[in-house]
């Protein structure tokens, strides 16, 4: 897909991995839509490059489509939707003070599974519409899913498992889409400079760092972003869950 002229949502946009691919999209010529419950973030990013900002609940079906539509309006049909919003709060399933609350898994699934396929589910309907490019493509969806997906660790139950969702949605969507001409992907990070990890005391940031095999330090949000934008501009990849990860597989703690 030539990325130039697209119109482009990308969610969780405010920061980290999605700030990085609003700005990498844009830069190549994207009209982008930066939504995120940090609606001041949002548009501070989105002021930077000349696209839109939006306050948005990825979970919430009629925000999302109020957004959409908002977002169609400026830039035109959806093309592009990368979906990086998520939470990832530590719990043990049973922990010092009992089982872990149903609410706190619920929450995680809700913004990180829910949300991914609530946008997903959107945004291909717009897809769907948009004019196909000489291979017959019409958009280009990446989720965002994780190592924990495979490797989850103790505390990682909730987080493992949406992401672990995530990657198994890749596939039956992609075989799905592929009658209107929309590829489905996914990227699973490892340990990358958001602000999860930088806010971390420095000894314990250089902890893990030190268990990365190569190269020894945390992922760029700008390395993410050259992956979607490959991912965008390759037309056969389809179906596919990609590790980012430094060769690192997790040990249980």
């Amino acid at each position: 897909m030539n990325i130039k002229g697209i119109a482009a949502v990308v969610t969780g946009g405010a920061s980290g991995l999605g700030a990085a691919t609003a700005r990498a999209l844009a830069d190549a010529g994207a009209k982008v839509t930066v939504l995120d419950r940090d609606g001041d973030g949002a548009a501070a990013v989105a002021n930077g490059i000349g696209g839109l900002g939006l306050n948005c609940d990825v979970a919430d079906g009629e925000a999302v489509e109020a957004a959409l539509d908002e977002a169609r309006a400026a830039h035109g049909p959806c093309g592009i939707l990368v979906s990086c919003a998520g939470i990832a709060p530590a719990r043990r399933i049973v922990g010092r003070d009992g089982p872990m609350r149903l609410e706190d898994f619920e929450a995680v699934i809700r913004v990180n599974l829910i949300g991914s396929f609530n946008l997903m589910r959107l945004a291909a309907v717009e897809m769907a519409g948009r004019t196909p490019n000489e291979d017959g493509e019409r958009g280009v969806i990446v989720n965002t899913a994780s190592i924990a997906a495979f490797e989850g660790q103790v505390g990682q139950a909730a987080y493992a498992a949406s992401k672990g969702g995530i990657a198994a949605l890749t596939l039956p969507a992609a075989r799905e889409f592929a009658s209107i001409g929309v590829r489905v992907l996914a990227i699973a990070p490892g340990l990358f400079g958001t602000p999860l990890l930088l806010n971390m005391p420095k000894e314990v940031q250089d902890s893990l760092a030190a268990t990365l095999p190569f190269p020894k330090r945390f992922g760029k949000p700008e390395e993410f972003a050259a992956l979607v934008l490959h991912m965008a501009g390759n037309p056969v990849m389809n179906g596919e869950v990609v590790r980012l990860d430094s060769a690192l597989r997790m040990q249980p703690r």
